[in-house]
């Protein structure tokens, strides 16, 4: 069964590809978001901006878990590559440290002042600076797994590639599992979206960074869960389906999740409650 994601015009991509517009009020959505950043916040030790490259903006948070070595949980935000920032989004910080996990998350420069290709770059040197720092962290850096929502979740898909270890000095299987949540999978659909007014790719650009054409050998490929929200448009919900039947083409080890409630912006509050299905089946994907 072919997944459509480009859809009839650009009207109807426009349409199925902008997320605040399938919200009722994104304004709170936004509000609701940051205000459990800042819970995690208040009730988990934190280390702040620490650099991962020299740029202003390749900074991550991190937060330890009191049991070391660690697995680590690395959170990359969404955003469209465009907006929003680390700050507001460890709210699931609390959860994974109460649970013996070290959460990252992550800062990139963002478009139009940083291209796509030089935000896969900073967030492929994040994973590498956490694994070759992790001794002082108290990180296991046999055990880091990623996630991200929205553009967060393309960025993920760009971790789970293969061919750009070698030149970080880090192994092929530096990620050992990744949560997708709302993912891009393929942008080439979005060449021609409102999104291109900072994105700036042709479809030939988007091709080559898009993690539907980026699938590792079945030998490389971590455990992956996916999930989209049952509020999402007819767009984002494709993309996950998209990518989900194409990993499991593959062979790799690969869940969907079943969403009943979330939007597109509330689905990531999920890994903040420990009792929520996605916490615990990301758990037990950090125990294997």
């Amino acid at each position: 069964m072919m997944i459509d994601v480009e859809f009839q015009n650009i009207d109807a991509r426009n349409i199925q590809y902008n997320a605040r517009a399938s919200v009722e009020d994104f304004d709170a959505c936004m509000v609701e978001y940051s205000q459990l950043a800042a819970r995690a916040k208040a009730r988990t030790a934190g280390i702040y901006d620490l650099h991962y490259g020299m740029g202003a903006d390749e900074r991550l948070d991190l937060f330890p878990a009191l049991k070391q070595p660690a697995p680590l949980f690395v959170f990359i935000h969404g955003g469209y590559w465009h907006s929003q920032s680390k700050e507001d989004a460890c709210s699931m910080a609390e959860s994974f440290t109460r649970h013996g996990v070290a959460v990252a998350t992550l800062e990139y420069t963002l478009q139009p002042e940083a291209t796509l290709a030089e935000i896969v770059r900073q967030v492929r040197s994040a994973i590498a600076w956490l694994y070759h720092h992790s001794a002082p962290f108290g990180i296991d850096p046999e055990r880091i797994f990623v996630g991200g929502s929205s553009a967060g979740g393309h960025l993920t898909g760009m971790l789970i590639a293969d061919n750009w270890q070698k030149s970080y000095r880090v192994p092929t299987n530096v990620i050992k599992g990744a949560l997708g949540l709302s993912g891009l999978y393929d942008i080439r659909p979005l060449c021609e979206t409102y999104i291109n007014e900072w994105m700036r790719l042709i479809p030939e650009q988007a091709k080559l960074l898009s993690p539907i054409f980026n699938l590792p050998e079945k030998e490389n490929a971590p455990r992956i869960l996916l999930d989209v929200g049952a509020k999402e448009t007819l767009g984002f919900r494709n993309q996950t389906q998209l990518y989900f039947n194409a990993c499991r083409e593959k062979g790799y080890d690969v869940s969907l999740l079943d969403d009943q409630r979330n939007n597109h912006f509330t689905l990531v509050n999920e890994l903040a409650n420990s009792e929520s299905n996605m916490f615990k089946q990301m758990m037990n994907l950090m125990k294997g």
